[in-house]
C-alpha cells in the first residue's frame, strides 16, 4: 500500500494514498464513532455540500480572489461529485463535534485532491490547490454547514411535497369511489351519526393538504442562507463582494433562487429555523398517525371487527394462526411516525444548545432532521402505494351497522326532540330493538315519516324543522 505524508498543526501522518480525503478527514473518523452513519448515507447532503464549493470557487474567481484555473479545477471536482462520484470517499460520522468541521473538511480535501488529479498533480501536492486556502477560500465550517444543510434540506423537501402530492390524489381518488358508500360515524369510538366512506378519504385529504401548504411554507425558511458570514457573521477573510455574488452563483447551480439573511451575524447563531421545519414534519406524522389508526380500525376483523374495508393483504400476519393478515403498513407507518416526533425532539433540544456567536450542536440538527424527512417520505409513499390506492369497501356491511346502530336515533331529535330521543336510545339499548320500531310502536310518527327521517341519506346534511 502506498501512502503520502500529510500534516496538520498538531502533527504529521501517513494517509493511504488510495483515497481522496487528507488528514483532517482521517483524524475525524477516530474521533467520532457513534452513530455508525457517514456522511455518504446522505448523497444529498454531499451533493449540497459540493454545490456550495462549485459557487464558492466560481466567486472567489469573479472577484479577483482566486486564480481562474484552480477555479475551474475546483468547479470541475464538484461537478463529479455532485454527479455522485467519490461518495464512499466521505466517511465522517454524522454525529460529530466541532459544529460541523469535519464535514467542511471532508468535503474540502476530497474536492482538492480531485481537483489537484484533474490538473495533473499527485494527491496531497496542496503547493499547487491547497485545502484551506484555495478549496475554503471566503469560507467557514460556520457559513458553509448550515447552509449545506438548508441546501439538501430544500431538495429533500421537494421530494416530500411530492410524495404528498401523491397521496391526496389517492385519498382524493378514494373520495370519489366511496362517496355513496353509507357508514357510521364515531366519535370517542361510540357510534355517533352516519357519514360517508368518502366524507372519511375526503377528511383524510383534507389533513395532508394541510400539512403540504406548512411543508411548503417551511422549506421557504431553507432558502435564506448564512453564506459570505464566516466565521461569526461578520464576513471577516471574505471578499465585500462574495456575498450577494456567491448566492446568485448558487441559485444558478441548484435551480432554487436562494439569498442571503439579512443579519448574517444572527443567521450563523440562530437555528430556530430547522425547528420550524422540523416542527411541519411531525405535525405531518401526527396526521399520517390519525389516519393509519383509522384505517386498521376500518379494517378490523374480517368477522369480529369493524371490517368497512378491505387493506390490501400484503403478507401472512402469524407465525401460528393460519390466515391472519395484519395491517402491517398501517402499523409501520404507526411506527415511523413516533421516530419522526422523537427526532423532533432531537431537533428542538439541539436548536437551544447554541451559545454567543454559533450553535455547535448543528451536525445532531442535520443527522435528525434528514433522517425524519426520509421517513415522512418512505411512511408517505408506503401509505399511497400498499395501503390506499388498493384498498376497498365493505359496502354491505357498511349500510348494516348504520341501519342497526342506536346512534342514528339522533335525526329524531328535530322532530320528537331530546327527551323523547333519548328514551327511545335506551328502550333500543335495552331490548335490541331498532329506533325506527320503537318510534312506529309509540306512535309518534307515521311509518313513512319514520322511512324518510331514517334513509341514510338524508341524515348527512344539515336538517333543521321549523
Amino acid at each position: 500500500m502506498s501512502s503520502r505524508k500529510e500534516h496538520d498543526f498538531i502533527g504529521e501522518l501517513e494517509i493511504d494514498d488510495s483515497v481522496y480525503y487528507g488528514i483532517q478527514t482521517f483524524r475525524a473518523t477516530q474521533n467520532f464513532k457513534f452513530s455508525d452513519r457517514k456522511l455518504k448515507d446522505y448523497p444529498f447532503f454531499i451533493k449540497a455540500f459540493a454545490q456550495i464549493k462549485k459557487a464558492a470557487a466560481l466567486t472567489n474567481a469573479k472577484v479577483g480572489v482566486l486564480p481562474h484555473e484552480i477555479a475551474q479545477a475546483l468547479a470541475a471536482a464538484a461537478d463529479r461529485v455532485i454527479a455522485g462520484e467519490l461518495r464512499e470517499q466521505f466517511v465522517v460520522d454524522m454525529i460529530q463535534g466541532g459544529a460541523g468541521t469535519s464535514t467542511n473538511m471532508n468535503v474540502n480535501e476530497v474536492l482538492t485532491n480531485l481537483a489537484l488529479e484533474i490538473k495533473g498533480h499527485k494527491k496531497g501536492e496542496y503547493e499547487y490547490i491547497h485545502v484551506n486556502d484555495h478549496a475554503n477560500l471566503g469560507q467557514s465550517t460556520n457559513d458553509t454547514y448550515p447552509s449545506a444543510i438548508k441546501v439538501a434540506t430544500c431538495a429533500i423537501l421537494g421530494e416530500l411535497e411530492g410524495a404528498l402530492n401523491g397521496l391526496v390524489a389517492a385519498l382524493e381518488a378514494k373520495e370519489s369511489e366511496f362517496k355513496d358508500v353509507i357508514k357510521m360515524g364515531r366519535t370517542e369510538l361510540e357510534d355517533a351519526v352516519p357519514t360517508t366512506l368518502g366524507n372519511s378519504f375526503g377528511a383524510f385529504a383534507a389533513s395532508i393538504k394541510s400539512s403540504l401548504e406548512q411543508i411548503t411554507q417551511t422549506k421557504n425558511l431553507m432558502k435564506i442562507l448564512n453564506l459570505g458570514g464566516t466565521a461569526i457573521g461578520t464576513g471577516i477573510n471574505c471578499h465585500p463582494l462574495y456575498k450577494d455574488e456567491v448566492h446568485k452563483k448558487l441559485s444558478e447551480i441548484v435551480g432554487e433562487s436562494f439569498k442571503p439573511a439579512l443579519n448574517l451575524i444572527s443567521a450563523t447563531q440562530d437555528t430556530a429555523d430547522f425547528a420550524q421545519v422540523s416542527g411541519s414534519v411531525k405535525t405531518l406524522a401526527i396526521r399520517l398517525s390519525k389516519i393509519a389508526n383509522d384505517l386498521r380500525l376500518m379494517n378490523s376483523g374480517p368477522r369480529c371487527g369493524l371490517g368497512e374495508i378491505n387493506l390490501p393483504q400484503m403478507q401472512p400476519g402469524s407465525s401460528i394462526m393460519p390466515g391472519k393478515i395484519n395491517p402491517v403498513i398501517a402499523e409501520v407507518v404507526l411506527i415511523a411516525a413516533n421516530q419522526i416526533i422523537a427526532y423532533d425532539t432531537a431537533i428542538m433540544l439541539n436548536s437551544k444548545g447554541g451559545e454567543f456567536e454559533l450553535n455547535a450542536l448543528e451536525p445532531g440538527i442535520a443527522y435528525a432532521l434528514f433522517d425524519m424527512i426520509t421517513l415522512a417520505i418512505n411512511a408517505t409513499n408506503t401509505l399511497r402505494e400498499k395501503a390506499i390506492s388498493g384498498l376497498s369497501a365493505n359496502v354491505k356491511e357498511c349500510e348494516r351497522q348504520v341501519l342497526n346502530s342506536v346512534g342514528i336515533v339522533t335525526a329524531f331529535n328535530p322532530y320528537l326532540g331530546y327527551e323523547k330521543s333519548a328514551s327511545i336510545a335506551k328502550e333500543a339499548l335495552d331490548t335490541g330493538k331498532s329506533v325506527g320500531e320503537i318510534v312506529k310502536e309509540r306512535g309518534y310518527l307515521s311509518k313513512k315519516e319514520i322511512e324518510e327521517i331514517l334513509n341514510p341519506k338524508n341524515m348527512l346534511n344539515p336538517t333543521m324543522v321549523k
